[in-house]
């Protein structure tokens, strides 16, 4: 039997990409102590697609007796009405603020599928994320250090401290390009920035990690290994922030937070702006 104060089943549901859900139910699940069993259902458009997923509620709630957490978006009355009637809470993330902007504003909202994603509103900037998103992949840890004059920002940090999951984030979500580069071991001897970071100073930005967390994610991926040794992660992380701090790199400690509060206080160190779509 699942105790509520432990863990808990949540479920991001919308009739798009569920992305808003997840991003709110982040930041509202992180007010409470228990943890969270997330599971994420984009594009539940057809009475076919949400019969499956109220399956996935029903099982939820005789596998532990407790009703699971459902934040959801969806447009169709119908299908929003059978959800509700599922065996869970259910917190519409948009509901209350459309209905305070219809009273305000005395109009009838328009509610379109996707409406958050659709292409057709703007296709040159929906094309721009795409390129924004290839062009981060290409650069993904360290692969490529061509065309840096392209890059909007550049990570830098030891091995497993959130660059990747970071850089795909703010490109997916705002249209930057990112590169990100872990420091390898002949980085860490010399406590030198590649000289081909140097014309791209303003753009360096560090990520770092408290020792003990970055062992715990270490271990989980080469168990036993010097690589996950807490020394090894204690010296690779004081030699990076030393270099950091010598070199006038930004840097902010990623440990305690989510991918979004990570790439939320970049852009406000960095002074980037969001390109929202």
């Amino acid at each position: 039997m699942q105790t509520e104060s432990q863990s808990r089943d949540v479920f991001y549901v919308s009739d798009g990409t569920a992305i808003t859900c997840e991003t709110i139910g982040h930041v509202v699940l992180g007010q409470f102590p228990f943890r969270a069993n997330e599971q994420t259902f984009p594009f539940i458009e057809s009475n076919d697609k949400l019969s499956d997923l109220i399956r996935q509620i029903e099982l939820s709630f005789a596998r532990n007796g407790v009703r699971p957490l459902v934040f959801f978006s969806i447009v169709v009355p119908e299908l929003r009405e059978r959800l509700c009637n599922a065996p869970a809470y259910c917190y519409d993330v948009l509901g209350s603020i459309v209905q305070n902007i219809k009273d305000d504003t005395h109009m009838e909202p328009v509610p379109q599928l996707q409406r958050s994603r659709s292409v057709g509103k703007d296709t040159n900037t929906y094309f721009e994320r795409i390129a924004a998103i290839e062009y981060t992949l290409a650069h993904d840890d360290g692969v490529s250090l061509k065309g840096l004059e392209q890059a909007d920002i550049i990570l830098l940090g030891v091995s497993r401290s959130g660059k990747t999951p970071t850089s795909l984030y703010m490109a997916m979500q705002f249209g930057l390009r990112v590169v990100n580069y872990p420091f390898i071991a002949d980085d860490i001897r010399a406590l030198r920035l590649l000289p081909i970071f140097e014309m791209h100073r303003h753009k360096l930005f560090g990520l770092t990690i408290d020792a003990e967390r970055l062992t715990e994610i270490r271990e989980n991926r080469m168990a036993g290994s010097t690589y996950a040794s807490n020394q090894q992660c204690q010296t690779e992380l004081a030699t990076v922030e030393n270099l950091f701090r010598r070199e006038a790199v930004p840097y902010i400690n990623t440990s305690s937070l989510s991918v979004e509060e990570i790439s939320a206080r970049i852009l406000e160190k960095s002074g980037l702006k969001r390109r929202l779509f």
